[in-house]
């Protein structure tokens, strides 16, 4: 361990697992509660474009992606909030031409190329350097302050919107907040797991607290847990076994939700027999019941 934190590329690295391990996971619960767990791919498809505009206008790719990615992001809840009849076309189109337009504008940028995308579409944490990792620590720390601290505003949106609104809340906003913070979560580990994969990262750690936790807060406390350890994991083995760091902390992730499934399969089996024990104990007698009622009718009718 000591010759792994003797590279400054790998403490880099191992601190950008740790940002994104947080904010993936912290705002991709607010997604998987209103069932919209595929948003973050399609975040991902429009962050490229703002990548290939980067490369083209030769600035920093991260800060244009937060840009197209909080517009694509704002575009789709505009979409969903009015709730066009062919939504789901329109939101198609805005993923695949995003796409699209990242690879054509890319072919335009001088001294780029396609395998200039590969890094930002598969992700290259070793190559995390310290400019890059003060703009994620920025951009982690705003994803956490709104997704921490508007916890019961947001959840209250998430689960009832119509509720929220019957109560107060400024519910137009805050969805549209929600939208431009996963966008910016996007933008945060594209270096780390890549645009392609990213999506995963905020959901897969989700699906896998959801298994063994019961309350909002402790489900999104441990789902923060498990993406900060399937992400050091990760970082940690693609250093070891020479493989692509995004890949791999999707596997462990995936891995972590296949065994905390098993988890709370058998905790679900040892509570149930608990459970009919004392719903059986406090279950009413009925025959006694019936019996004194049988009894008290005659007398009271004399």
């Amino acid at each position: 361990m000591n010759g792994l934190l003797s590279h400054e590329f790998m403490r880099n690295a191992l601190l950008a697992a740790i940002l994104v391990g947080v904010a993936a996971p912290a705002v991709g619960i607010y997604l998987v509660q209103r069932r919209q767990a595929i948003m973050g791919d399609g975040i991902g498809h429009v962050a490229l474009t703002g990548v290939a505009l980067g490369f083209l206008f030769q600035t920093s790719p991260v800060w244009t992606a937060v840009v197209v990615s909080a517009l694509g992001a704002v575009a789709m809840e505009l979409i969903r909030a009015h709730g066009h009849a062919r939504g789901d076309l329109a939101l198609a189109m805005l993923f695949y031409g995003g796409m699209a337009g990242g690879a054509l504008i890319i072919s335009l940028a001088p001294g780029a190329s396609m395998a200039s995308l590969n890094t930002y579409l598969w992700g290259s944490i070793l190559t995390v350097s310290r400019a890059d990792l003060l703009v994620m620590a920025v951009l982690a720390a705003l994803v956490c302050a709104i997704c921490f601290g508007l916890r019961r505003q947001l959840f209250a949106v998430c689960q009832d919107e119509a509720f929220a609104r019957v109560t107060g809340l400024p519910v137009r906003l805050l969805n549209l907040l929600l939208a431009v913070t996963a966008a910016v979560t996007v933008t945060v580990a594209m270096r780390v797991v890549g645009l392609l994969l990213v999506s995963a990262l905020m959901v897969v750690p989700v699906a896998a607290a959801q298994r063994v936790g019961r309350a909002f807060a402790l489900t999104q406390g441990l789902a923060v847990v498990i993406g900060v350890l399937v992400c050091l994991g990760g970082t940690v083995g693609s250093y070891y076994v020479d493989v692509p760091s995004g890949p791999a902390i999707v596997v462990l992730a995936m891995a972590a939700f296949a065994s905390l499934a098993v988890a709370g399969s058998v905790l679900a089996k040892l509570r149930s027999p608990r459970l009919s024990r004392s719903s059986a104990s406090d279950r009413p007698r009925t025959g006694t019941m019936a019996a004194e009622v049988s009894v008290r009718e005659p007398q009271e009718s004399r």
